[in-house]
């Protein structure tokens, strides 16, 4: 083995750079997203053992195909058929660990503005020695004592911070929306088929809005009964009328110009899914027919059929999850996300339209192409500075690991939680995914209403 590949090997593990060194043909990447990808690695590695913690499947199998099973978990001390192992109280030590672990990278990394500072290398390297510190976390979990307190304990900091994490990506949402709204609108300045282009999105949102609306009073609700899904359909589709008629009454119209159908439509969108998420999500409802047959009521016939391959419902669970979580840490840690959190807003002549404007413009990789060293295929992008808060990407990950707890485990409905059943709906659930859906409407008012009390580019969108 050359002397290059040791040293690429060896940076792996204790680098800067991440993986990068370790594969030759791999393509460019900056460090900065390296170092999130390592980061996002190991949540998924913590997540997928949660769920398999979760699986009923998976403990039978166990139970069935490993020889001196019940003498293995008794020399561990996890019970007689390691029930310590399994289940949600297993799965609230892990995630501790895990929550554990991104809490002290956030102490440790505060007030970082300079990649070349001792912390910054702690940060950006030594991935082998944080796995092993990550899983030393998560297993020194279970030799807590007095597991009962703890856990009941636990619950509710999970709860908390399960509920912060989801604040959180509902502002990031408000954003991205007078975000898309302001960057299209200034392109209308020179090309007034910006126009066209902001009316065609805004038709299909409000048509996907009331398609959607309209689908869910049809095989969500029956003539007789399903009173309940008739009140909550109707006050989400009328707040979504007093979200667009605010958007562009007079009043927020002088306060804000940029404020528009775009914005109300989008956020219109994203309640009609958590509205039928929330509807998929409510425990089934079983009748009497005049035969004396059960019969389920309220919810589509063609929905019945979900539930039947358990692992399939499992492993797509467990996917949409993972991927719903990372994209929401990776997006809300960039510096302009960062920003809108603190109503810091870049301002509108700076505004370049784009098709794509989450993303940067095309050039803005020139300089750091320039940084690329002949071995290293890595972009140092943090030569003058972080890209990054690397405290609040890693309090973000905090409050992810409490948000993964409390969903695999439903939430307040967890003694009876496994992940087979994870589409099958509870009313914890239910009722995180209706309350989710009111306060982002609550947020998005806040952004419109906030100016006509308070006059300042504070609020500026």
């Amino acid at each position: 083995m050359s002397a290059q590949c040791c040293a690429g090997q060896l940076a792996c593990c204790c680098g800067n750079a991440g993986c990068s060194y370790c594969c030759g043909c791999c393509p460019k990447i900056r460090q900065s997203r390296s170092t999130r990808f390592m980061y996002a690695l190991y949540f998924i590695l913590v997540v997928v053992v949660c769920c398999i913690m979760m699986s009923n499947t998976v403990a039978n199998e166990m139970r069935e195909h490993i020889p001196f099973f019940e003498d293995i978990c008794k020399g561990i001390k996890a019970g007689d058929t390691c029930e310590k192992l399994v289940g949600y109280s297993a799965v609230y030590r892990v995630c501790f660990g895990m929550a554990c672990f991104f809490f002290i990278f956030c102490l440790l990394t505060l007030k970082i503005n300079n990649s070349k500072s001792c912390r910054a290398y702690i940060h950006n390297g030594f991935w082998f020695f944080k796995l092993l510190l990550l899983g030393a976390m998560c297993s020194g979990a279970f030799f807590i004592p007095d597991q009962e307190t703890f856990l009941n304990a636990w619950r509710y900091v999970g709860a908390v911070g399960g509920f912060l994490f989801i604040g959180i990506q509902l502002l990031l949402l408000v954003e991205f929306a007078h975000k898309w709204n302001k960057n299209w609108t200034a392109g209308t300045a020179s090309n007034k088929l910006w126009y066209a282009s902001l009316s065609l999105v805004t038709l299909i949102m409000y048509s996907i809005a009331t398609g959607g609306l309209i689908l869910m009073a049809v095989f969500y609700t029956q003539k007789d009964g399903c009173v309940e899904n008739k009140i909550l359909l109707g006050i989400n589709g009328g707040l979504c009328l007093l979200i667009s008629a605010v958007a562009i009454s007079p009043c927020v119209q002088n306060r804000q110009p940029h404020s528009g159908l775009l914005q109300s439509g989008l956020i219109s969108c994203y309640v009609t899914y958590l509205t039928f998420s929330a509807l998929s999500s409510k425990p089934v409802e079983v009748v009497l027919d005049q035969h004396g047959k059960n019969v389920t009521i309220c919810v589509p016939d063609f929905g019945q059929d979900l539930y039947r391959d358990k692992n399939l419902v499992a492993g797509l669970g467990t996917t949409l999850l993972c991927a719903c979580i990372l994209y929401s840490c990776l997006t809300s840690t960039t510096r302009s996300s960062s920003d809108a959190l603190q109503g810091r807003y870049a301002a509108p002549e700076l505004e370049v339209a784009r098709c794509c404007f989450c993303f940067g413009s095309g050039g803005e990789d020139t300089e750091e192409q320039q940084n690329v060293k002949e071995g290293p295929r890595v972009i140092y992008d943090e030569k003058r500075g972080t890209v990054y808060s690397y405290a609040y990407f890693h309090f973000v990950f905090f409050l992810a690991s409490l948000y993964v707890m409390m969903t695999v485990t439903n939430w307040f409905n967890y003694e009876s939680a496994n992940i087979e059943t994870f589409f099958s709906g509870s009313w914890s659930i239910f009722w995180v995914k209706m309350a989710s859906c009111w306060i982002c409407v609550l947020l998005y008012l806040g952004t419109l209403v906030a100016p006509l009390c308070r006059p300042s580019p504070h609020f500026s969108v």
